[in-house]
């Protein structure tokens, strides 16, 4: 029996991660079948092991194959790693997060109801802040040709949603907002002396050895490789090549340039302990009910401080975050003990139609919960 087991087992092990592999292949071509130009993800199992899977072209000129580690730009996923800043802060006894945004920025959010008095620096990072987001955002080809790079200071994209009144009372409401993780990186800076993204990189990006993560500042290229990202801004429009921009967030709500890889190894760092002190990675976690149309794309979604769970297939939750930017949408995923992670970056969505959108979402959402949920113990045994 014993000789059956040692003939037969590693076997077993191999056709799992050969099943492992096959599907985060499918997973990726189904993303490219729903009007994705391309698609690269990256699953890191329990034991350490890399799977990568690539689907669709690179470019539309010269239909060259995606870089299983090409660079992207990563948007909204960014706002993890500011809050995961403001956290340290709070471990270090820097801030609370309890602190009123007037602590630090007074005066600063004023105006039309507004009041930094009473919105607290948790309500920015988990969205429940109640300031309107009038966020810039590319309307047409046109549109995009004449403001591609554009920059924005903190506190212009502040005065936009200064202009409105507020969405709701602080702390009565869930809305994603942009700007306030905007306020956050000027708190950092505040209470730092540094931007946010020095901060960013000196706290994460070298400790962790995230070699090809970086803010581009006004930099409007990316490095090789990477593929090229088109959008369709109408239906029977032309497809526009939207890769060369500044892009419309660079302050702290978006702004970060990584790959598939070193996203991976933050969220694992991140849900793992090496980050955070227990205490403030236990507030990260505490979530929130999400609004009805947050919900709708991405069911059963709940918002901690900076970081998203979402419920697996297989039993539990999963934490991560999503970004959207011109092009490319990205979705980080790890399970809740840090061990297991994937990362999938999409250029070229091609949706336009809210139809579109949603099946391009349920897509991406189904290749992290695969990831997320086969079976890793014979791919941690067979490392």
């Amino acid at each position: 029996m014993t000789g059956i087991l040692s003939t037969c087992v590693p076997g077993a092990m191999a056709a799992q991660q050969h099943d492992g592999r096959t599907q985060l292949q499918r997973d990726t071509d189904a993303i490219t079948a729903v009007g994705v130009t391309g698609v690269q993800a990256r699953l890191v199992t329990s034991g350490g092991r890399n799977m990568t899977a690539t689907s669709g072209i690179a470019d539309l000129m010269d239909h060259q194959t995606v870089s299983q580690d090409g660079y992207f730009r990563i948007a909204s996923i960014t706002k993890t790693f500011v809050a995961t800043v403001i956290l340290q802060l709070a471990g270090d006894g820097r801030l609370s997060l309890d602190d009123s945004v007037a602590r630090w920025l007074p005066g600063v959010v004023s105006g039309n109801g507004n009041d930094g008095r009473a919105i607290t620096v948790r309500q920015l990072l988990q969205h429940t802040s109640g300031i309107h987001d009038d966020y810039p955002d590319y309307t047409s080809a046109e549109d995009f040709y004449q403001h591609r790079y554009d920059t924005y200071t903190p506190e212009q994209t502040v005065a936009r949603a200064m202009s409105h009144h507020p969405d709701f009372q602080p702390g009565k409401d869930w809305s994603y907002d942009n700007t306030g993780y905007v306020l956050l990186g000027m708190i950092i800076d505040r209470v730092t002396g540094h931007p946010w993204h020095e901060e960013v990189r000196d706290r994460i990006v070298r400790p962790l050895g995230l070699d090809h993560t970086f803010w581009p500042g006004s930099s409007p290229t990316l490095p090789q490789p990477h593929a090229e990202t088109y959008q369709r801004f109408k239906a029977g429009e032309p497809l526009v090549d939207v890769t060369e921009q500044i892009g419309q967030g660079t302050n702290g709500e978006a702004g970060l340039v990584s790959t598939t890889a070193d996203l991976d190894r933050f969220f694992r760092a991140l849900l793992g302990g090496r980050l955070l002190p227990p205490a403030q990675l236990a507030q990260m976690k505490q979530t929130t009910p999400v609004n009805e149309d947050f919900e709708q794309l991405l069911p059963g979604a709940r918002d901690g401080l900076g970081l998203f769970s979402r419920p697996l297939s297989c039993g539990g939750v999963y934490w991560g975050h999503e970004g959207g930017d011109s092009g490319w949408i990205s979705a980080a995923g790890v399970t809740a003990d840090g061990r297991r992670s994937v990362t999938v970056s999409l250029s070229g969505v091609l949706a336009v139609s809210a139809d579109d959108v949603q099946h391009v979402e349920q897509a991406e959402s189904k290749l992290v919960d695969d990831a997320l949920c086969a079976n890793p113990n014979a791919e941690h045994q067979g490392r």
